[in-house]
């Protein structure tokens, strides 16, 4: 649709997307509304009462009874003892660290390796390109034991490095880009390398600007991933000084048992920074997810 269309239809009063005369209450509409209103629910329910019980004092949290209206009210007292018992900023700081090193290396190693199987062909690509899939069927359990072997022969374990290396490369990733990339004209590249541009320059000139959505897309969800990463970081650290925030939180224990409270508050400390960043770049997600063609074109 041109601006001029565009400015047409908005002036006439219905909304881009939606074709005029459509009937913005349709049954099939209702019934979309439906449905995401009860997925979304399911997802609300259990987040709003891990707050609720990460605000209630630790004899109401293990009551039995499920209660909403606690008889001692509501308090931080679960809050303020995890963040004594534990070093949670240097911890929120080597989480963020790892994770911004993390997301820049693996969106440049997924984009140059995408546009490579996208634009360049060379020998080997089709066994290559298979070696990609197999790398994401492979479960990554599987893997820990090498990875730590290796990082152990190059004196990486308990650095950041050896926290970082073994993540930065995302197969799936890899595929997304290259799908992307397929969609990308490409008599543009042409009509610039016939002005004398290698393909380095047609890439960092042409490619990547048409391609922020899609790169700022697969930056979030690698930052997520390496946020909330347990395994890897529980394996090849063990000097606290290093720990990332989710192993990190696992060290604070109570010598009383199990602390519902506590580990709630935990919980919410870890999710809250993935938080704040999905409400910054929720429309960069959503539209990085549409124009891959995964999200239903």
């Amino acid at each position: 649709m041109t601006s001029y269309a565009l400015s047409r239809g908005i002036k006439q009063g219905h909304k881009p997307g939606r074709k005029p005369g459509e009937n913005p209450w349709s049954i099939s509409r209702m019934v979309a509304l439906l449905v995401l209103a009860f997925l979304a629910a399911t997802w609300l329910v259990p987040f709003a009462w891990s707050v609720l019980t990460s605000l209630k004092s630790e004899a109401d949290a293990g009551a039995s009874s499920l209660s909403v209206n606690p008889p001692d009210g509501l308090g931080f007292d679960a809050y303020r003892k995890v963040l004594a018992a534990g070093d949670i900023p240097a911890w929120a700081w080597n989480s963020l660290l790892t994770s911004v090193a993390i997301t820049l290396l693996t969106v440049a190693t997924s984009a140059l390796a995408g546009y490579a199987f996208s634009r360049i062909s060379f020998r080997g690509r089709r066994w290559l390109y298979v070696a990609i899939i197999a790398a994401i069927i492979i479960p990554p359990q599987l893997l820990i034991v090498p990875l730590f072997r290796q990082m152990l022969s190059f004196n990486l374990v308990d650095t950041y490095w050896g926290i970082i290396l073994p993540q930065a490369f995302a197969p799936a990733m890899v595929l997304i880009l290259k799908r992307f990339f397929d969609q990308i004209p490409v008599e543009l590249e042409d009509a610039a390398r016939v002005d004398g541009a290698n393909r380095l320059r047609v890439f960092w000139s042409i490619v990547l600007p048409l391609s922020r959505p899609i790169l700022a897309a697969v930056a979030i969800f690698v930052f997520i991933g390496a946020w909330n990463n347990f395994l890897w970081p529980f394996i090849v650290t063990t000097d606290a000084d290093l720990m990332t925030l989710p192993v990190g939180l696992q060290t604070v224990k109570s010598a009383y048992g199990l602390q519902y409270a506590q580990n709630m508050a935990s919980a919410i400390l870890a999710a809250l920074p993935l938080v704040v960043v999905f409400l910054f770049f929720q429309r960069q997600i959503i539209k990085g997810i549409a124009t891959t063609g995964f999200g239903g074109q």
